[in-house]
């Protein structure tokens, strides 16, 4: 092992060496010299000029976020984000297309997902669906992949939404085409819009860095980590999650320094339990963003599924349908009280009771306690819950 500027380097082989990076499972945090009352925490974070209670985003997949999630998870502190290439943009009633998605079968469902996501989007339907979040009071929050949104960030910024997600499985200001059409300038498009623009997935420094130099608003961390993507598989690509989000927080502290500007980092993918978005905070995060446990509540479009955005791709497929069941009312999940005993419950109760115990008032003092290695964090004298399919075990 060597050790170099952006930490220890292991050889591979002659003429290849790798860093050493860690994910939520290997990690644990450590409690400091005080505790506090979990009711003297301040979740507080914000996005834009948008101040949230609860740093949880729920993410923009058609099994998890439609027009009555986003304002229920409004109404309740949080925030959803809608996908606008997505179900909810192609057919004026989805339901029944949701429906048909949870009940084929497995063998008949990428072929089916290809059929569906072939209806075309209708621009006058992303305008009612914004307006239909608006007029219930909700924050809308709306995401597109880099072509959707120089296709359609006219309609979105007219119908007067919140937020604009720029998503891709990779989004970089650098990004070279091969085809007719230019790609998306990122600063530019931060520029021109009148609303917030976050962008994202990166899991590197230096892209996090560009990022927040192009315009964003916030940026997303994670690549392939969701419950329902194989991006890994498929293409081999990814950094696990805690090590990416703590080297995009060191961008974040260093364009802070430089220009006065703090960006929020938000880390999308793989978190299951509120265990898992506690770290995600300790790692340096100041949100986070989750699809299959907000897939399990009563009130998700799903009906008990879950599926990740590159699943209806016609060419290569990176993504799979899960059955994640349903398993409580989206209050239940989000601010308890908590019907089960495996941290998917009562996520905000999660966060507070953690940072008390870290002796950690806000999310800054969050982000600064001790993270240590450690891989039996999660079996260690956990025999009896594993044999028997309880609690940590399941």
């Amino acid at each position: 092992m060597v050790l170099a500027g952006r930490g220890v380097e292991i050889q591979i082989g002659r003429g290849k060496k790798a860093r050493r990076a860690y994910g939520f499972d290997e990690i644990a945090l450590v409690p400091g010299g005080r505790t506090l009352d979990s009711q003297l925490t301040n979740t507080h974070w914000q996005i834009g000029n948008i101040d949230r209670e609860i740093p949880i985003i729920a993410s923009a997949m058609d099994g998890v976020v439609d027009v009555k999630m986003a304002v229920l998870l409004s109404q309740m502190g949080a925030l959803g984000v809608l996908n606008l290439e997505g179900l909810q943009a192609r057919y004026p009633e989805p339901g029944p297309v949701l429906k048909q998605i949870a009940t084929v079968g497995s063998t008949e469902f990428v072929p089916l997902m290809q059929q569906l996501y072939q209806e075309p989007i209708q621009p006058q339907l992303i305008t009612q669906r914004i307006q239909d979040i608006k007029a219930q009071g909700g924050i809308a929050a709306v995401s597109a992949t880099p072509a959707g949104a120089a296709q359609y960030g006219p309609v979105v910024a007219q119908a007067g939404a919140d937020l604009f997600f720029v998503q891709a499985t990779v989004v970089s200001p650098a990004h070279l085409s091969a085809g007719p059409v230019a790609p998306l300038d990122l600063a530019q498009f931060c520029r021109e819009m009148p609303i917030p623009v976050v962008l994202g997935n990166c899991v590197t420094y230096e892209v996090a860095l560009s990022l927040m130099k192009a315009g964003a608003a916030a940026v997303l961390v994670g690549i392939g980590p969701g419950a329902a993507c194989t991006s890994r598989g498929v293409l081999g690509v990814g950094v696990p999650q805690a090590t990416a989000i703590a080297d995009c927080a060191a961008a974040r502290e260093e364009y802070y320094q430089e220009t006065g500007n703090y960006i929020p980092v938000i880390a999308d993918g793989g978190l299951i339990t509120g265990g898992d978005v506690c770290k995600c905070l300790a790692c340096g995060a100041d949100a986070v963003m989750m699809g299959s446990p907000f897939a399990r509540a009563q009130e998700a479009p799903g009906l008990g599924y879950h599926w990740g955005m590159a699943t209806p791709s016609p060419v290569l497929p990176r993504g799979t349908r899960i059955r994640v069941g349903t398993t409580g009312t989206l209050e239940q999940i989000l601010r308890g009280p908590a019907q089960l005993d495996d941290g998917t419950h009562n996520f905000l109760g999660a966060l507070q009771t953690s940072m008390g115990t870290l002796g950690a008032k806000d999310i800054r003092e969050m982000q600064q306690v001790e993270v240590i290695i450690a891989p039996s964090l999660l079996t260690e004298g956990k025999v009896y819950q594993k044999a028997q399919q309880l609690g940590m075990g399941k």
